[in-house]
């Protein structure tokens, strides 16, 4: 099993990522987190990796840090959850919040997300809130690749990253534009974009 990855990012998608590893591109879903935490194209990154087998193919999911890689882990232990949602999941708030909404079995935060509905919130917050406690670490929050994300047109990569979990693209643009108004972030800081237009969505 692949449990890390380093390479050179040869592509990125908000929902997965090519990694050259000596001479061998290799295909990770990855949550909106680890998009916006990766290293541009050329560059190198280090990727914490869950390898999932099913009868007809091997997958792997990389994460920028360990945290978002141990709730990943938890999420698919819950019925009804496979990976693909476990990954929407990840990516439909910002971590710190994620972990707090199932700590707290806080049902109508938990349905914001797209594809979770009351019946899959509540159970996640009943199969999970005793298992999520101590995810977080002080650098749960930070990118794991020791670089900031300078993406060009970061607005526009925002809007085609909400749009990809679920939410309209009328939507996505009006959390785009208001959390861009409101952040103070500097202008090519994807990560504090995004959990800032998330925040707005939740609501």
């Amino acid at each position: 099993m692949i449990g890390r990855l380093s390479g050179i990012v040869l592509e990125k998608r908000p929902d997965r990522a090519v990694v050259d590893a000596s001479g061998v591109g290799y295909e990770l879903h990855i949550p909106l987190g680890t998009f916006a935490s990766l290293p541009g194209i050329g560059e190198r990154a280090s990727l914490h990796v869950h390898t999932h087998v099913r009868e007809d193919a091997l997958l792997l999911y990389g994460f920028a840090t360990t945290e978002e890689k141990a709730l990943f882990e938890r999420l698919i232990t819950v019925s009804g959850i496979g990976p693909r949602l476990a990954l929407a999941v990840l990516s439909g708030l910002p971590l710190p919040e994620l972990v707090g909404a199932i700590a707290a079995q806080n049902v109508t935060r938990l349905s914001t997300i797209p594809g979770v509905g009351k019946k899959l919130a509540e159970r996640l917050g009943v199969e999970l809130k005793d298992k999520v406690a101590g995810i977080l670490s002080a650098s749960s929050s930070q990118a794991a690749f020791g670089v900031p994300a300078t993406l060009g047109g970061f607005l526009d990569d925002a809007v085609g990253a909400l749009v990809n979990l679920g939410y309209r693209k009328p939507q996505a643009e009006a959390a785009v534009k208001a959390a861009s108004d409101g952040t103070g972030a500097a202008p090519a800081d994807l990560p504090a974009l995004l959990s800032a237009a998330l925040r707005l969505l939740s609501r």
